[in-house]
């Protein structure tokens, strides 16, 4: 049993960037060494979140417009109340979606479906360089 780790920095565009990170993190997982485990992805912030989708761009202006009904932009937060930042619906949105996902590995292939692809979702109000940690536990 072995454990791997590795860093992915993503340059995104601000708020509603959906960047696909499937091949970065493939590339990678390939580089371990290591054929038969788990990789969790897990994106450093608490403005930012992973996940799985199908990555074409209907389904990314879903997110996008699902997200304003569940946690609309213009609510009044106690986040702006503190912070004065305007960001509270993104703070609310990453904890909803989460931080981290984890994906079985075997034969050094993540097992993902035919439309699946792994996905760092930007949900601050501002362009960002996100660091996304990926562990490898397995042999």
């Amino acid at each position: 049993m072995g454990v791997w780790m590795g860093e992915l920095s993503i340059k995104t565009k601000g708020e509603g960037d959906v960047v696909n990170i499937t091949d970065m993190v493939s590339s990678a997982t390939r580089s371990s060494g290591i054929s038969n485990g788990i990789v969790n992805v897990f994106v450093v912030g608490s403005t930012a979140a992973v996940t799985t989708i199908e990555y074409e761009p209907g389904l990314v202006r879903d997110i996008s417009d699902i997200l304003e009904r569940v946690a609309p932009k213009n609510h009044p937060y106690k986040h702006h109340e503190r912070w004065g930042d305007y960001n509270g619906h993104s703070h609310v949105r990453a904890a909803l979606i989460g931080p981290s996902i984890s994906v079985p590995l075997r034969d050094g292939r993540l097992v993902l479906g035919t439309w699946q692809q792994l996905v760092l979702l930007e949900l601050d109000t501002r362009a960002r360089e996100r660091k996304v940690v990926l562990t490898i536990v397995g042999e």
